[in-house]
């Protein structure tokens, strides 16, 4: 018999609807989630575009390596974030200043499949060859900057972003080749590959407080002064100034700002699904990242939440908890630390009478021996918060939740990759 033929809910991302998620165990729709967005928002497809999704829709979000989209999708949940700079995808526009360069419109197939990438060219002359926009509003935060590039020719395989904020701050982006170039202190930047020659370009910076005079440039070339030959320059698409240390997923802009939601996705399980005295709770997901703000998988009782087993992304660097309350007690609080909260791992919390122990990657981590379970907690329910805060942000691949404490040869075998192939393109690194 397989393990999931031991489960008693199943959730694998795959069915769904406006406001529901469905859960392929148990059969009957109570392990269900339901799901909440006010807005619409992006993903990537199983064609590896990014598309829009209605609001209220869940996204089945499909992970990336080295720009070949992968088969199976993640529950991807963010928060609510907005895009502060229009025309994110209409660079001819008058929005979008313009030094030495001219915008070919609508030049290239874009990262959602139309035909909407502007090529900026660069003028027959030397001097900085940018776009801009100008009079930000910058306030003493950390704001993450991004734009979607792809090389075209060979005169420029570079651009950086030049973010002012009463002084020039530079970051450098390698798209001939997809690698971070060279930043200024302050920085920290990444490449994401979207396939068929596009990156994201990703930097995020702590700006000054500078109300009113901030601006973010997008410059052409290695330096701050280049030779152009009025043809060749770079397309780009789907630039985004969003609040917040890390991006998220884009959010595109026409003639105002524009806001997405929040995701909200609880409410799955009855009391027919759990057990209050025994059982396993796992997971194979990540956080979007590991920012200072905790992050929460929440089981426990509707009518009483202090009873609870929640597995806590703790704003500690590296730590997730796996922590269990019941009638005001503490039963265990064990913690495994040094962790990449980032990376997708799978892990299993069993909670059972003195047997209380944390497994991570075929690993068992951090035991206790002196945990007490009650048959009175009353465990009905299932959510990705904790009863209306610490909501869980980030990418699940799967979610289980068993009604017995498995053997240490089941965690083993649940929480273990196959093959090095499958951890390879489960946890996203690249095979060389």
């Amino acid at each position: 018999m397989s393990l999931y033929d031991k489960a008693s809910l199943v959730q694998i991302p795959s069915g769904y609807k406006s406001g529901t998620l469905y859960s392929v165990l148990p059969a009957n729709g109570d392990g269900d989630f339901d799901h909440t967005r006010a807005t619409s928002a992006t993903r990537v497809n199983k064609d590896g575009l990014i598309e829009s999704v209605a609001s209220g829709v869940p996204r089945l979000d499909y992970p990336l390596i080295d720009g070949v989209v992968q088969d199976c999708p993640a529950l991807l949940l963010e928060p609510s974030r907005y895009n502060n700079l229009q025309r994110s995808e209409e660079f001819d526009n008058a929005y979008w200043n313009k030094s030495l360069v001219s915008v070919t419109p609508n030049d290239g197939v874009s990262p959602d499949g139309s035909v909407t990438a502007d090529k900026i060219v660069s003028g027959n002359s030397t001097g900085a060859h940018f776009f801009r926009r100008t009079g930000l509003n910058f306030s003493a935060s950390t704001f993450t900057f991004s734009i979607f590039a792809k090389f075209t020719d060979d005169l420029f395989e570079q651009f950086h972003f030049v973010i002012y904020d009463g002084s020039n701050h530079f970051a450098y982006f390698d798209v001939k080749n997809g690698v971070v170039g060279s930043a200024d202190a302050g920085f920290t930047t990444s490449m994401v590959n979207y396939g068929n020659g596009w990156y994201r370009c990703i930097a995020s910076y702590q700006t000054a407080a500078a109300a009113g005079i901030g601006q973010i440039k997008v410059e052409l070339g290695d330096s701050t002064s280049e030779t152009g030959d009025g043809t060749s320059g770079m397309l780009f698409w789907g630039i985004q100034w969003e609040l917040g240390s890390h991006e998220t997923s884009y959010i595109p802009t026409t003639s105002a700002t524009v806001t997405r939601n929040a995701d909200v996705c609880n409410g799955a399980g009855t009391s027919a699904e759990f057990n209050d005295s025994e059982g396993v709770l796992f997971l194979e997901t990540a956080i979007l990242s590991d920012d200072g703000t905790e992050k929460t998988i929440n089981l426990y009782n509707s009518s009483n939440a202090g009873n609870r087993l929640s597995i806590n992304y703790r704003v500690d660097v590296g730590r997730i908890q796996m922590f269990l309350n019941y009638t005001g007690a503490t039963a265990t609080n064990i913690s495994i630390y040094d962790i990449d909260k980032e990376q997708i791992a799978k892990l299993a919390f069993k909670y059972k009478n003195n047997d209380m122990a944390i497994w991570y990657n075929g690993f068992e981590l951090v035991t206790d021996v002196l945990g007490t379970t009650s048959t009175s907690i009353g465990f009905d329910t299932i959510e990705f918060e904790r009863s209306g805060g610490s909501y869980f942000y980030g990418n699940t691949k799967q979610l289980m939740v068993f009604n017995e404490a498995l053997t240490d040869s089941e965690l083993e075998q649940i929480t273990s990759w196959t093959s090095f192939s499958e951890m390879a393109k489960g946890q996203l690194y690249t095979i060389e």
